[in-house]
């Protein structure tokens, strides 16, 4: 198992449904921050590491993505008849992906600060993780509301519970997901997986973090991406 992953997943293939008007005719990866598409800003970050293979995976309006991305190299995995959610999106996507452990990446968010990819690659440990998350304490956090998804031990191992928010950008390993009977799932049955075994671990994210999953985010991320 090769230390550094060569491979990242970009998920591209919801409706964006919390978006309401602003997705009726577009995919919410091509909604504009800052003049520049939300996916266009993802692939900066994935584009830094330059892995072997990147892959994004389509559903809603899969047409406007694909033309989007004509001209870089990024393999597409179209979603057919039915969108797979996250977890059985990242297995479908793994015949082009390849067997080790990869990057994944959400298409809905915007970093100030470093580059999380690579902080996810610097702290990568194979043989004590199955999957490294970055996560943002929740003061560091915009347009998100909650107290958090996981709460971190002084070991860097996660579970369940307040203080931190999964920021949509991990390392993980994916041999348990031929484990998984349905078609259609979320990654935390993986995760789940991975905390019975005290293998999922985290990063907490020295920057700040914006959720661009609902209109309001849009104007909270410009501002964001201009005070940087």
């Amino acid at each position: 198992m090769t230390a550094t992953p060569q491979a990242a997943m970009l998920f591209a293939a919801g409706f964006g449904t919390r978006m309401g008007a602003l997705t009726k005719d577009r995919p919410k990866p091509l909604i504009k921050v800052s003049g520049r598409p939300l996916i266009d800003h993802a692939l900066d970050l994935v584009d830094a590491l330059r892995p072997l293979r990147v892959v994004a995976n389509l559903h809603y309006r899969a047409d406007q993505i694909a033309d989007h991305l004509t001209g870089h190299d990024v393999a597409l995995s179209l979603e057919e008849p039915r969108i797979l959610d996250t977890g059985g999106g990242l297995r479908a996507a793994l015949p082009l992906l390849g067997p080790e452990p990869v990057f994944t990446l959400n298409s809905d968010a915007i970093w100030a600060g470093p580059n999380p990819l690579k902080l996810l690659r610097d702290h990568w440990d194979p043989n004590e993780m199955d999957a490294l998350l970055m996560c943002i304490p929740v003061g560091q956090a915009l347009g998100h509301a909650g107290p958090g998804d996981f709460t971190q031990d002084s070991t860097g191992r996660i579970t369940r519970g307040a203080g931190l928010i999964y920021g949509g950008a991990q390392i993980i390993k994916t041999d348990g997901l031929r484990d998984i009977n349905e078609d259609v799932f979320s990654l935390n049955l993986l995760w789940d997986q991975m905390l019975r075994h005290n293998r999922l671990f985290a990063l907490s994210y020295p920057g700040r973090w914006c959720d661009v999953g609902h209109p309001e985010g849009i104007d909270l991320a410009e501002g964001l991406i201009a005070d940087v």
